[in-house]
This record gives structure tokens, sequence and C-alpha cells, in this order.
């Protein structure tokens, strides 16, 4: 159950990779050719924040899920359980029209994440200029935190698990399902950019994400009868 639950955490962030260079590659271009003119430099620079970023997932997924662990026994037990799972479909399912550029309406969620967003900023702003690559990881955890319908709604699956390890284990693979992408900058991210951004891949997305958030909800209903 964790490494199925890893994996489609992966296949997720992979899929939504196109989102990922759009809000993020204009840092990771500037992370690539920072400290020095050496693109060794740029490079780790830019892995250690893809690194920091990951971390910042995984300690969020850990967090959340570990907190909603308590909250569904307070409340209940399982039957609280299970609606909370029924929720993480829907917000998976939104996610597929979003990917897919049906419906933007995540882009709700994303606005109420601003909030949060305006007092973590000021941190990671902070380490702006980059110095040195070993300040590229603080860099990338807090920015992990920017304001992404993307990641919600994974992280409200990791929640829906109630399980603090399990909720690690999928924004970990969440995180590393983004790696690739968030690795090729320049010229490179553009060219994946624009596959990504084809119709044909977005509705393939959206369909394996649409796919995936029936089968929980077909799950979740099945449980309650």
């Amino acid at each position: 159950m964790l490494i199925n639950d890893f994996f489609s955490a992966f296949l997720i962030g992979i899929l939504g990779a196109g989102h990922c260079i759009g809000m993020c590659s204009g840092i990771a271009s500037a992370l690539s050719f920072s400290i020095s003119p050496t693109q060794k430099n740029g490079l780790l620079s830019l892995l250690l924040y893809n690194l920091g970023r990951i971390s910042s997932y995984s300690l969020a997924g850990f967090i959340f899920a570990a907190s909603s662990s308590v909250l569904i026994i307070w409340m209940g037990g399982k039957e609280s359980l299970i609606y909370l799972r029924i929720f993480a479909a829907i917000m998976m399912l939104l996610l597929a029209f979003y990917i897919a550029r049906l419906w933007n309406g995540l882009l709700i969620v994303e606005r109420a994440g601003q909030f949060i967003w305006r007092f973590i900023k000021p941190l990671a702003q902070y380490f702006l200029p980059l110095k040195h690559p070993i300040l590229a990881f603080p860099l990338g955890f807090f920015w992990g935190w920017l304001p992404c319908g993307l990641v919600y709604s994974t992280l409200v699956w990791a929640i829906s698990t109630a399980d603090a390890f399990n909720g690690l284990l999928i924004m970990l693979g969440f995180g590393l399902g983004t790696l690739p992408a968030m690795m090729l900058v320049g010229t490179l991210s553009h060219r994946l950019k624009t596959i990504l951004n084809k119709q044909w891949f977005r509705y393939s997305s959206g369909l394996i994400l649409a796919l995936f958030a029936l089968q929980t909800l077909y799950i979740a209903f099945k449980q309650l009868s």
C-alpha cells in the first residue's frame, strides 16, 4: 500500500511537471547560473534548491497526516477518515480538470494560500541573491510553501491517509516526480514545457488523474455502504 501510494504520487508529480515549470522555472534558471560562471556550481545550487523544496513537501505531508490521525480519532475514527478520503478524491478530480485546462477552480485554493505565503515569502527572499550554493537548500525549503494547487491537492491526499509516514512518502514521491523537469533549465526546459503543454498530453494526464480520483471515490463510497 505504501509503495503504491509512493509511485502514484510520483506519477502525479510527473504529470503535473508542466505546471511546476510554469511556476518555478524562473528561479530555477536563475539558480543554475548563480554563484559563479561555472556550470558545476549552478547545477549544485539547482539540485540543493530542489532537495529543499522536496523536503518541505515531505515535512508538510508528515505533519499534516500526523495531525489528521489525531483529529480523526477525536472526531469518531473510521467514518471520518472515509469522508476525508472522499474530499481528497474530489480535490484530485479538480486537479485533473486543472492540468487538462478544462477548469481552473484550483486557483481559488492557491489564492487562499497567499495568506500563509506572505509570512513565508520574506524568509525565502532573505537568501536572495544566493551567496553560496549551500544556501539554495533553505531557499528551496521556504519556496516549497509557494501556493500551488498541484501541491495542495496531493497534500490533501496525504492528509487523508491519517498516517504520518505514509503522508511523508506520498509528498516525497510527488516531489521526486517533479524533480526531472525542474532540473532541466534553459533551452531544455522550454522544449519540455512545449511538449507538456500539448493538448494530447494535458488531456491524457487529466484523464489518468480523473480515473485515479474516481477509483478513490468508488472505494470510499463502498466503505460507507
